[in-house]
């Protein structure tokens, strides 16, 4: 009667294969291809194109912060969300060295669109309205394009 022999051990070290012998996965896409940039990049890059379009327009905004948050915060009154819209943007004022800002929500924008150019389009209207509220300005004299389709 024959003994059963048992299975070696695996050797040490990283594995080669998978157990159907087809070799370790990788990346799906190179990294500097569009489809391994995440959807925070991506929306990153909407907002960072938007500000470049107004520089050339308004150079003084060199001197102002753009930053995208993933939602806007609650106050620290304790108080809820009222019966209002969520914002998609807003200002934070200079104070102390501290130079102006300008936020915009990413995941309110994306909720409130369908594809990239509807998406580039809203967030592009949501800075103008932003850096004219900190001018004090209206978007029609930011952007005179402002509210075309």
């Amino acid at each position: 009667m024959d003994t059963p022999v048992p299975p070696t051990a695996a050797a040490p070290g990283p594995r080669r294969r998978d157990r159907h012998g087809r070799g370790m996965r990788g990346p799906v896409a190179p990294p500097q291809v569009p489809l391994a940039a995440s959807r925070a990049e991506v929306f990153a890059d909407l907002v960072q194109d938007s500000v470049e379009r107004l520089e050339r327009r308004w150079p003084q905004l060199a001197d102002i912060d753009f930053m995208v948050l993933e939602v806007p915060r609650l106050d620290g009154s304790g108080e809820g969300w009222s019966d209002e819209a969520v914002p998609l943007g807003g200002t934070i004022p200079a104070y102390e060295g501290h130079p102006a800002r300008v936020v915009v929500y990413r995941r309110p924008v994306e909720i409130r669109t369908k594809g990239r150019d509807e998406r580039a389009a809203l967030v592009h209207e949501v800075v103008v309205e932003q850096v004219a509220e900190l001018l004090g300005l209206t978007p029609e004299t930011v952007d005179p394009r402002y509210g075309e389709d």
